[in-house]
């Protein structure tokens, strides 16, 4: 009841795609995340010293008429939570930007911050987590907490067709969505695997993908050919 009632708010205070990431970057609803984003931004890592962390939500980024929307799991410690934008700053990123960049979504191949130039055609980039969390595992509260900003994130997405979701956390966090307001049903026959592909109530398309994280991409578990091959696909369901 409170998360209708909050959704119900939300809709009507952020109007637009912009008023909705300073909402969110102004969020305190978890605690424990944002005192860990607040001393990771304070200790820093030794080869970011000279940084000033961003330490805060990190906000969604991409083409506002997007008809892909790429969904993470959470920033990055000294990643996104350093660079304050999804999937800059880390391995993740180094792996995630290049495929964007040959399938034509990014307009270049490197991300390095949020003033690089980096600007995505087709495509927004957003997470079911927006803290970073310790050892990147948000807690089901945590994410709970964070539902009703992709749910009015992706209401306002007027252009929306098809979903990649980057790891079965994220895949989760698509259902779950479409079960708060499609009514989705029957989940246990929607089942996470890489490249696997579903029609959703409401219209959108989901695409499974592993993550790009470095344990995934280092030990070839998910190659550049595999991930180019998502988004060539994403692109080919939303007609692009």
């Amino acid at each position: 009841m409170a998360q209708a009632v909050r959704g119900k708010a939300e809709a009507a205070e952020f109007a637009t795609l912009t008023a909705l990431n300073e909402g969110l970057v102004a969020c305190d609803r978890c605690p424990r995340l944002r005192e860990y984003c607040a001393q990771v931004a304070q200790v820093k890592r030794r080869a970011y010293l000279d940084w000033e962390y961003w330490g805060r939500p990190v906000p969604s980024f991409g083409d506002e008429k997007a008809r892909v929307m790429a969904l993470g799991l959470a920033p990055g410690a000294h990643g996104s939570n350093r660079t304050g934008r999804p999937f800059t700053g880390d391995g993740s990123g180094d792996f995630l930007y290049p495929v964007l960049y040959e399938a034509g979504f990014a307009s270049q191949p490197k991300a390095v911050s949020r003033n690089d130039g980096m600007k995505l055609k087709g495509l927004w980039i957003s997470a079911v987590a927006r803290c970073a969390p310790p050892g990147n595992k948000p807690d089901p509260g945590e994410l709970k907490n964070c539902a009703s900003w992709l749910d009015r994130e992706i209401s306002l997405l007027r252009n929306l067709r098809v979903v990649v979701c980057l790891g079965k956390i994220a895949f989760d966090g698509l259902l779950a969505h479409t079960a708060r307001t499609q009514g989705l049903s029957a989940k246990s026959e929607i089942k996470f695997s890489h490249g696997a592909e579903y029609g959703l109530p409401g219209g959108l398309k989901a695409i499974a993908s592993y993550h790009p994280s470095l344990q995934n991409t280092n030990t070839g578990r998910l190659t550049r050919e595999m991930f180019f091959e998502i988004f060539r696909r994403a692109r080919v369901l939303a007609e692009l």
